[in-house]
């Protein structure tokens, strides 16, 4: 189990053929490389599988490549069918699904050798062959909105940008940036090209940066005509036979940064919200971070200090609104019981 979602194999990956296998989304959360916090949202998951779904759809059209093959009709699983047998399109579901088909590809492990030979990369690659999940996340960025990390390690002017600091509002960039990060490190680093080259193995650098390209504009383009600003978010590829699939799930309140009406309609509500309430564990999980790469240990959280505090009720009803009216405006299907976007938006606004 990951965080956030389940996964559920009914065919395993080989060397030469992809799997099958889905996602069942939970009602957990994460936030800052945390792992599973405390609470979970009520209807979270439902309104993740649900984007997930729809967006993948909408790539379908675009002859996006991905590796998603539907949702399990809830109607079909309440009366005992096979997970496999009920998968459906999402227009096609009866309720908001919960559980995702998708095509598995390997997924080696990454050999962890210590602070200095660090890791493995070359085993990991031995393992996988010609059919492997890609070990990276490709993000994207149309614009840099605050509590974006972005801001701490660039400068405006390398972006053409008309000021010398990071001002204390969003900030539009002329022209979507992608980057590349680590996905099964401890702690997640921003590679240089090369770096993400290396690390790619035979898949190929600049088509990963291509397809978050192509999966940037129709995320940005739909979330547009829903009243939506995207501004950021990643996809990870699996790698088959010399082919790029956009894999695990694409433009939902997790993977991506939205907002609307000037009001962040993301993750970023939760991780905003810790650093105003309970900034001794956000301060404590950067002082971890920090100090793991002196230490002889992969995962940061066996040296933190703290625990993150519990959310109360009435902010986890604002944010399963935020969730689920969200998923209705952009799906423009009232797939749940949920106040219109503007109010669930003006809720969270003042949290």
């Amino acid at each position: 189990m990951t965080s956030v979602k389940e996964f559920r194999v009914a065919e395993p990956a080989t060397a030469d053929e992809l799997g099958r296998g889905r996602f069942a989304f939970t009602d957990a959360y994460s936030v800052f490389d945390w792992g599973q916090m405390p609470d979970p949202i009520p209807k979270k998951g439902a309104s993740l599988c649900t984007m997930g779904a729809f967006n993948f759809e909408l790539l379908e059209r675009e002859s996006v490549p991905t590796h998603y093959r539907g949702v399990v009709d809830p109607a079909a699983m309440a009366v005992g069918a096979d997970p496999e047998d009920a998968v459906v399109p999402l227009a096609e579901a009866s309720a908001p699904p919960t559980e995702m088909a998708i095509e598995l590809t390997q997924v080696p492990e990454l050999p962890y050798e210590g602070p200095d030979a660090g890791y493995d990369y070359d085993a990991f690659h031995a393992a996988g062959g010609e059919n492997y999940l890609v070990p990276l996340e490709v993000v994207f960025r149309n614009t840099v909105p605050i509590g974006s990390s972005l801001r701490a390690r660039r400068e405006p002017a390398e972006f053409d940008l008309p000021f010398d600091d990071w001002p204390d509002e969003p900030v539009d960039l002329p022209e979507p940036v992608v980057e590349f990060s680590t996905k099964y490190e401890e702690q997640d680093r921003y590679l240089s090209r090369e770096e993400a080259d290396e690390i790619a193995g035979r898949a190929d650098v600049d088509a990963l940066g291509d397809l978050a390209r192509d999966v940037n504009r129709v995320v940005t383009d739909r979330g547009e005509s829903a009243g939506f600003v995207h501004e950021d978010g990643k996809i990870e590829c699996l790698y088959v036979d010399g082919e790029l699939r956009v894999a695990d799930v694409v433009g939902t309140f997790d993977e991506n940064r939205f907002s609307y009406d000037g009001q962040q309609v993301s993750k970023e509500v939760v991780r905003q919200w810790y650093k105003r309430n309970d900034p001794d564990w956000v301060d404590a999980v950067g002082e971890a971070k920090a100090a793991v790469a002196d230490r002889d240990v992969a995962d940061w959280r066996e040296i933190c200090e703290s625990t993150p505090t519990t959310l109360p009720a009435d902010v986890l009803d604002a944010i399963s609104a935020m969730y689920t009216a969200g998923a209705n405006a952009y799906t423009g299907t009232p797939w749940f019981d949920a106040p219109p976007v503007d109010e669930a938006v003006n809720a969270v606004r003042s949290l």
